[in-house]
């Protein structure tokens, strides 16, 4: 099995700017810190975008639910 360069994997414009951004710093710099800190609040940002999407299609689903017709019961007049 051929082993790619780390470059090649990498498809998402936002990961490539993470991973030369990380090549381009000390490991114990503050930098790197932040860096760190910053692809953890973005994987929580799009948790929330995901979140907020799953509500959304749950209360879309439950309000069609509700709307069920009910059967009547009619007396006929005389």
């Amino acid at each position: 099995m051929v082993k790619q360069k780390e470059e090649e994997m990498v498809v998402c414009p936002v990961g490539r700017f993470f991973m030369d951004l990380k090549r381009g710093s000390h490991k114990k710099s503050k930098f790197f810190e932040h860096l760190d800190l910053s692809r953890i609040e973005f994987l929580r940002a799009i948790r929330s975008l995901i979140d907020e999407r799953i509500e959304g299609l749950e209360e879309k689903k439950s309000s069609r639910q509700e709307k069920k017709a009910t059967k009547i019961k009619i007396e006929e007049a005389k």
